[in-house]
């Protein structure tokens, strides 16, 4: 449990307290899981449990609107942890980077289990979903090996770039752990009401493509607007405007005509 949470450490919450009460296959049992899945709004969860009848057991599952979606059941063998891994430690996977996945036999085609473990198993360890991604941050590879219809090789893997004469470069696997054996155990389906309802999406209609219009991610909606030329110089002013009669004034003077004008104006005039 301590090595899946350190793989997901970026993303992930980790709950220590021993309790006997959760039962994920048993009517009730889940009740506990469906209360932490709200509680720390996760849709993925691992359950780890250890008895004389199922030892070193791990239940995988995924939720639905905070109730239980699907479970996997898997019992752990033949477990290798980090620490006995010995590597550069410069070619340690960075926290956030996104994985490769190498899943290699045809049981994940043909057996209803290990179908179902691959699909739980891409969605705990698949991160992020992003539009574009950056070659240079994908340094980890999962690898899971059907070894027999009951039994997959999983290990993590870093890589290493080398020189291979071409642009391409060639990839070397490291092994920095964990690595373990997955024996599946039970396993829940959901019903076909429950995955009909998950899998629903929203019908979006074609939107209208509008000229002149960009949308950007700080601005929000962006667009052009042309507007015809105004012709301010050929605009028709007021003739009883202020500013026109003093302009009137000014060059009556200026031309030295004789039209007589009221003291009264004038003293306004000299105050102007």
């Amino acid at each position: 449990m301590t090595e899946i949470y350190h793989l997901k450490r970026d993303n992930s919450v980790k709950y220590t307290r021993k309790n006997d009460n959760i039962r994920p296959f048993e009517s009730g049992g889940e009740t506990s899981l469906e209360f932490f899945s709200l509680k720390t709004d996760c849709s993925l969860f691992v359950y780890g449990s250890h008895s004389k009848k199922r030892p070193n057991n791990l239940v995988l599952g995924r939720t639905y609107d905070h109730h239980i979606y699907d479970l996997v059941e898997v019992g752990v063998e033949e477990f290798k942890s980090m620490k006995s891994f010995k590597y550069d430690k410069n070619l340690a996977p960075k926290i956030g980077s996104k994985p490769f996945f190498a899943f290699m036999g045809e049981g994940f085609e043909s057996v209803e289990e290990l179908k179902h473990l691959k699909e739980v198993l891409l969605d705990l360890f698949h991160g992020e979903v992003v539009t574009n991604l950056n070659l240079a941050g994908l340094d980890r590879v999962y690898v899971c090996v059907a070894v027999s219809p009951n039994r997959v090789f999983f290990t993590h893997c870093a890589l290493r770039l080398k020189k291979s004469g071409t642009v391409v470069p060639r990839i070397e696997l490291v092994e920095v752990g964990p690595s373990m054996d997955l024996v599946t155990r039970r396993h829940r389906l959901p019903d076909d009401s429950l995955r009909k309802e998950a899998m629903k999406t929203s019908l979006e209609k074609a939107k209208k493509k509008e000229k002149n219009v960009v949308k950007d991610a700080i601005q929000g909606k962006l667009g052009k607007i042309y507007i015809p030329d105004q012709k301010v110089g050929s605009v028709a002013l007021p003739h009883k405007a202020k500013g026109v009669k003093r302009e009137r004034r000014e060059a009556k003077l200026k031309h030295g005509t004789t039209e007589e004008i009221p003291e009264e104006k004038k003293q306004k005039l000299d105050s102007e």
